[in-house]
């Protein structure tokens, strides 16, 4: 009997997705325009992110709608994994502009560049709004799906560089010291590292089929262990398919041959009820079987 499609943590957070990527690609024009406008490096690191959240977001809603194609002979577990592999391009963009944002503070340093203050002001304080807005809506879907977690962090990043910005700006329309454009973008972009990094580590975790950290395979294992009819566990492995999807798969031991339908049906009820594991295979054998059986 075939499983039914699951749906991912992501694709019930799709109208979220859609909503922010539509507020934040407003912003960035918006942002973009005044950064040219007023020379502001701070205020055109903040477009540079605002740019990774629509190019973000819009990796998300491809991986979600990629997601929720069927499984063929050729993808038998579907497209679960390319939500993983927008979450790993998310992280891997942030990372480089980041290192980008530091670079052209490190040159503005030497020569810091005269800024249009107030407009700044009035750009970045939009921006914030915007933010907040947009971390409101993923704020959820960020705890059930690594995807929504890749664009809640860069919404994030940005409000807190659209604080950043703020703050440049004031300083510069009250003292006139116009080092702190380049000062707050780089703490923009040390802020950022860390957190993507994060991101990265996990994202690569899943596509190395590491254990999920939300299934701990001891007790996993010692439960199927002491189930009755079963007296041994072996080749348990848990693998997660995309955020909130895990799968698992095992060879139990049986104690008798004519509890085969019981044990079977025991090992389903107990990994669906008490772990998160929505896909189990079950190789079920005897004692002699397994004591013959030849592992690579």
């Amino acid at each position: 009997m075939g499983h039914a499609h699951t749906q991912s943590a992501a694709g019930r957070n799709k109208r979220r997705l859609a909503l922010v990527f539509g507020l934040t690609i407003t912003y960035l024009v918006v942002e973009v325009i005044g950064g040219l406008i007023t020379g502001s490096l701070a205020l055109l690191a903040d477009a540079g992110h605002m740019l990774t959240d629509v190019g973000g977001v819009g990796l998300a809603l491809m991986a979600i709608w990629f997601a929720e194609r069927p499984a063929s002979p050729e993808r038998t577990y579907g497209y679960y994994r390319v939500e993983i592999l927008a979450a790993l391009t998310n992280a891997i963009v942030l990372i480089g502009i980041s290192l980008y944002i530091l670079y052209e503070a490190y040159r503005r340093f030497m020569k810091p560049p005269e800024v249009e203050s107030g407009l700044m002001l009035g750009v970045a304080v939009v921006g914030l709004v915007v933010n907040i807005i947009g971390m409101y809506i993923l704020r959820t879907g960020s705890r059930e799906s690594l995807n929504m977690e890749g664009a809640y962090f860069e919404v994030l990043s940005d409000m807190l560089t659209s604080i950043g910005v703020i703050f440049a700006s004031v300083i510069m329309l009250t003292t006139g010291w116009y080092y702190a454009d380049p000062l707050i973008s780089a703490g923009i972009g040390l802020f950022i590292l860390p957190r993507t990094w994060l991101l990265l580590r996990e994202a690569l975790g899943v596509l190395l089929e590491g254990t999920p950290s939300d299934v701990n395979l001891t007790a996993l294992r010692e439960s199927i262990r002491q189930l009755p009819g079963v007296v041994d566990v072996h080749d348990l492995h848990v693998w997660t398919l995309t955020s909130g999807i895990n799968a698992m798969s095992t060879h139990a031991v049986l104690v008798d041959d004519k509890q085969h339908d019981q044990v079977l049906q025991a090992v389903r009820t107990l990994v669906f009820s008490k772990f998160k594991i929505n896909h189990i295979t079950v190789q079920l054998e005897n004692q002699m079987c397994a004591t013959n059986e030849v592992h690579l």
